[in-house]
C-alpha cells in the first residue's frame, strides 16, 4: 500500500539561551588590537577587498599555517555565509599514508572516526551513527558519491586522500546546500589540471607494517585549451589480525577539462573503483575473571584480552566495485550570473559472504556453521544538479540569490543465497527483490548583505518515491508472510536561516537555524526478515539545529572558531523488540543534542615576527600549535530509549598537536587524539560499550631533491594504545596498535 506523507518539520522550542552569548563580544573595537593586512593568499572568512602594504603582507606569510580556514561567504554557484564552515588541506600535515583519517581529521571538531579493521570509513557526528558515514552528505567536487541517497545512503568509496586538494566541511546546516542528511556535508574538492605544464608526474611508493604496500601516480598537465588529470591508486595488505584481514583496493579517476571560451567551460570524468576485504569479526570485550559472561567461561567466544589480533569470522568477506561517468558544464552568463550543470551515472556493485552461526565475539557453531549467507546488491543511478548564482544590487549593497534543481533516480535489484559452505561464492536463491528510487528537489538561498550585517533565508523542496517489490523470499512464505509490494512517496520542504555580523574585516559572529530529516532506508521500508514489521504511518526522522558562534583569522598564521550548538532529533527510527518471536521497525522518539566546539591554531614564531618585526619565519619555518575540542551533552528525551545515550556520543572529542615546517625542506608533526567513554549502540548495552582513549601519531617529510623528491616516514599510535573505537553485532573491533610506514614521493 503507498504511503503518502506531506507535513513541513515544526521545530520545537529554539535555542534562545544561545542568544545572550553576542553580549560577550559587545566590547569596543577600540579596545581591541588593530591586525595587520592579511596575505592575499589567505582568504578570511568573508572576503574583501583592502589596500595593502606590500612589505608587510612578505613579512606576514607563514608557511606553516597559512592556509584558508573557512569557505568564503560566496564560492562558485553556492553561498556559505552563516553556515559554520573549515577547510581541511591534506598537503598541509607530512604525507598522509593509508588514507588515515585520524591524521586528516586532526585539525577539526565534530567528527567522530570509528576506526576498524578493514579499509573502510565510519565518520559520525555530533552521536550520530558512524557507519558508513551514512547520515553526512559526502560529495566528490560537488556530486553525491553514496550508493542510494535516499535508499542506501552508506558510503564505501571515499576518494584516495592523494588526489584530493581540499576538503570542504560544512556542519550540520549543510542539508539545504546540498541534501537532506542531517551531519553537515564533505565535499572532496579534486585536483584540477595542472594549468602550468604540458605534461607533470607524480608518484608516491608507501611501504609499511603488516605488508602494507601503496602506490599513487598521477599525471597531469594543460595543452591548449584542454586539461587533463588521471591518477591510479592501489593499495594492498595483511591486516594486523592473525587471519582474515587482508585488503586489496584499487582506483582510478581520469578527468579533462576544455575551455569554451573565455567565459565557459566543460569538464568531464570517469572514476573506477574496486575493493575486497576480509572481515575477521569482533571478539568479546574485556571482563573481570569473576563476570559470569567472561569469555573464558564459553570456549566458542574470542576474548580480547586473551588476544586482542584474533579472529572469530575466518570466511567472511567483502567486495565493491563502483564506475561513474559525469560531467559538469560552467558559464559566466555575464558579470553578475554563474551557471552550473552537473550530471553523472553509473553502476555500484556490492557483494558480502558472511558464515552464519556465529554470535557475538563468538565463533559460528551448529548446523549452520556450515553455510553462508551472500548478499548483492546492485546500484544503477544517474543524476542531475543545476545551480544558478546571480549577483543584484539595491539599497546601496550587493546581495547574492542561488537556485537550482536536483534529481537523482535509482534501479537497485537485490539477491540473496545460501552458500552450502562457509567459503561458498554462490548457492541457494533464497531472496530476489528490486528496489527503486525518485529523488527530486528545488532550493534557492539569498543572501541579504546589510553593511557588516548578513542574513541567509533558504528553501528546500525535497520530493522522493521508493518502491520495493519482492519476487521471492523463501524465509517469509515458509512464515506464511506475503511478499512485500510497497511504495513510498513524501514531501519535505526543509527551511533554513544563516546570519553573520563582521565585527572586524576577518572576525564574525555567525548564527545558523536549520531543518533536516533522514528518510527510512530500503532494509527498513521493507526488511527481508519474516520477523520484522513496518507500521503504514512511518515518517522519516527530522531534525532542527541551532548554532551560533565566533570565528576569526587576522593574521594568515592565527585562527579561531568556537561555537555552541542545539540538535533536537524527532521521530528517529529504530527497531523496538513486541514480542520473543516479532520485531518491528518504528518511530522510537526524540533525541536531543548540545554542546561546544572549539577550534584553533596559531604559528608561534609568526607571533614573535608580528611583535618584534622580525624575519624568523622566512628564514628558519615556524612551529605551529593547533588544538580543537567538542563537549557533547546527547540523550534520547522521549520513547522506548528515553535517558540512554546515542550511539558514538562521547562527552569529549580533542585532537591537539605541533607541527614544524621548514618551506621546501621539512615538515614534522606530533599530533594526539583523545575520546571519552562512548557507546557503540542506542542501547547503551555492556557488550557495546567503548572504554576512553588517546591515541598519538608522529609523522615527517624531508626534501632530499627540492621540488622534486621527498622522503617520507610516520609511526602510528606512537605509544602502542590498547583500545577499540568501534563494536558491531559480531563483537569489539580492535583499533591497530602501533605501526609504521616510510616511502618516496617524486614530482616532474
Amino acid at each position: 500500500m503507498p504511503r503518502t506523507t506531506a507535513r513541513p518539520l515544526a521545530p520545537s522550542s529554539p535555542a534562545l539561551w544561545l542568544v545572550p552569548w553576542i553580549v560577550l563580544l559587545a566590547a569596543p573595537e577600540s579596545a581591541r588590537p588593530e591586525p595587520a593586512p592579511a596575505s592575499p593568499s589567505s582568504a578570511p572568512p568573508h572576503a574583501e577587498t583592502y589596500r595593502l602594504d606590500e612589505e608587510q603582507v612578505v613579512s606576514e606569510r607563514d608557511p606553516a599555517v597559512d592556509f584558508e580556514r573557512f569557505l568564503p561567504d560566496v564560492g562558485g554557484v553556492e553561498i556559505y555565509d552563516g553556515k559554520k564552515t573549515q577547510v581541511l588541506e591534506p598537503k598541509e600535515p607530512p604525507q598522509i599514508a593509508n588514507d588515515n583519517y585520524r591524521q586528516a581529521l586532526s585539525r577539526t571538531p565534530g567528527l567522530v572516526l570509528a576506526e576498524e579493521s578493514t579499509p573502510l570509513v565510519s565518520i559520525g557526528y555530533r552521536g550520530f551513527d558512524p557507519n558508513r558515514t551514512q547520515n553526512t552528505m559526502v560529495l566528490k567536487d560537488g556530486i553525491p558519491i553514496s550508493a542510494d541517497m535516499i535508499g542506501y545512503p552508506e558510503n564505501y568509496y571515499l576518494p584516495p586522500i592523494d588526489s584530493v586538494d581540499k576538503i570542504d566541511f560544512l556542519h550540520g546546516g549543510a542539508a539545504l546546500l546540498y541534501g537532506p542528511q542531517p551531519g553537515g556535508a564533505l565535499n572532496y574538492v579534486t585536483r584540477k589540471p595542472n594549468p602550468n605544464a604540458r605534461f607533470s608526474l607524480l608518484s608516491k611508493q608507501t611501504w609499511g607494517s603488516d605488508s602494507f604496500f601503496s602506490s599513487y601516480d598521477e599525471v597531469s598537465g594543460t595543452v591548449g585549451r584542454v586539461g587533463y588529470d588521471t591518477y591510479y591508486y592501489q593499495k594492498q595488505g595483511l591486516g594486523f589480525r592473525t587471519r582474515n584481514s587482508d585488503f586489496g583496493l584499487w582506483s582510478g579517476s581520469t578527468k579533462a577539462t576544455y575551455a569554451i571560451d573565455e567565459r565557459s567551460s566543460v569538464t568531464a570524468g570517469f572514476d573506477g573503483y574496486s575493493e575486497e576485504n576480509g572481515e575477521p569479526g569482533g571478539l568479546c570485550p574485556i571482563r573481570s575473571s569473576s563476570d559470569p559472561k567472561n569469555c573464558a567461561n564459553n570456549p566458542e567466544q574470542v576474548s580480547y584480552f586473551a588476544n586482542r589480533d584474533a579472529y572469530s569470522r575466518l570466511w567472511d568477506r567483502f567486495r565493491l566495485q563502483r564506475y561513474v561517468g559525469w560531467g559538469i558544464y560552467e558559464n559566466a552568463l555575464d558579470p553578475d550570473t554563474l551557471l552550473r550543470v552537473a550530471i553523472w551515472g553509473g553502476s555500484y556493485d556490492r557483494w558480502s559472504r558472511r558464515q552464519r552461526g556465529g554470535g557475538f565475539g563468538t565463533l559460528p557453531s551448529g548446523d549452520a556453521a556450515s553455510t553462508t549467507a551472500i548478499e548483492r546488491q546492485k546500484f544503477r543511478v544517474a543524476g542531475l544538479d543545476a545551480r544558478v548564482k546571480r549577483d543584484w544590487r539595491a539599497w546601496g549593497e550587493t546581495h547574492t540569490l542561488t537556485a537550482g534543481i536536483e534529481y537523482f533516480h535509482d534501479d537497485s535489484p537485490r539477491t540473496d543465497r545460501r552458500g552450502a559452505k562457509p567459503d561458498a561464492d554462490g548457492g541457494e536463491l533464497r531472496g530476489e527483490s528490486f528496489r527503486t528510487t525518485n529523488y527530486g528537489s528545488a532550493f534557492a538561498e539569498n543572501r541579504f548583505v546589510f553593511g557588516r550585517f548578513s542574513f541567509v533565508p533558504s528553501i528546500r523542496l525535497e520530493n522522493y518515491a521508493q518502491a520495493v517489490s519482492e519476487s521471492l523470499n523463501v524465509d517469509k512464505t515458509a512464515a506464511g508472510v506475503p511478499l512485500a509490494d510497497e511504495s513510498n512517496y513524501q514531501f519535505v520542504p526543509l527551511v533554513g536561516l544563516g546570519t553573520s555580523w563582521r565585527l572586524r574585516p576577518s572576525v564574525e559572529v555567525y548564527a545558523n537555524a536549520s531543518s533536516a530529516y533522514r528518510p527510512e532506508i530500503f532494509s527498513q521500508a521493507v526488511p527481508t526478515s519474516p520477523n520484522l514489521v513496518v507500521p503504514k504511518n512511518l515518517k522519516p526522522a527530522s531534525s532542527w539545529q541551532y548554532e551560533i558562534g565566533l570565528r576569526g583569522q587576522p593574521f594568515p598564521w592565527v585562527f579561531w572558531d568556537t561555537s555552541l550548538f542545539w540538535i533536537d532529533l524527532a521521530d528517529a527510527i529504530g527497531i523496538v523488540q513486541v514480542s520473543p518471536t516479532l520485531s518491528e521497525v518504528r518511530n522510537t522518539g526524540r533525541a536531543r543534542r548540545a554542546g561546544w566546539e572549539f577550534a584553533a591554531e596559531a604559528g608561534l614564531l609568526g607571533l614573535v615576527d608580528h611583535f618584534r618585526g622580525s624575519d624568523l619565519v622566512p628564514r628558519f619555518g615556524d612551529i605551529a600549535l593547533f588544538a580543537n575540542a567538542t563537549i557533547l551533552a546527547a540523550k534520547f528525551t522521549g520513547g522506548p530509549l528515553e535517558g540512554k545515550t546515542p550511539a558514538y556520543a562521547p562527552d569529549w572529542l580533542v585532537r591537539a598537536g605541533v607541527q614544524y615546517t621548514l618551506p621546501g625542506r621539512l615538515k614534522a608533526s606530533l599530533m594526539t587524539t583523545a575520546v571519552a567513554d562512548e557507546w557503540g549502540n542506542d542501547n547503551d548495552t555492556e557488550d557495546f560499550f567503548i572504554p576512553s582513549y588517546q591515541v598519538w601519531d608522529l609523522t615527517f617529510e624531508t626534501d632530499v631533491w627540492k621540488d622534486r623528491a621527498s622522503l617520507f616516514f610516520g609511526i602510528n599510535n606512537l605509544f602502542g594504545e590498547n583500545y577499540w573505537a568501534r563494536v558491531t553485532s559480531t563483537g569489539v573491533d580492535p583499533a591497530y596498535e602501533r605501526n609504521f610506514y616510510g616511502g618516496l614521493k617524486v614530482s616532474l
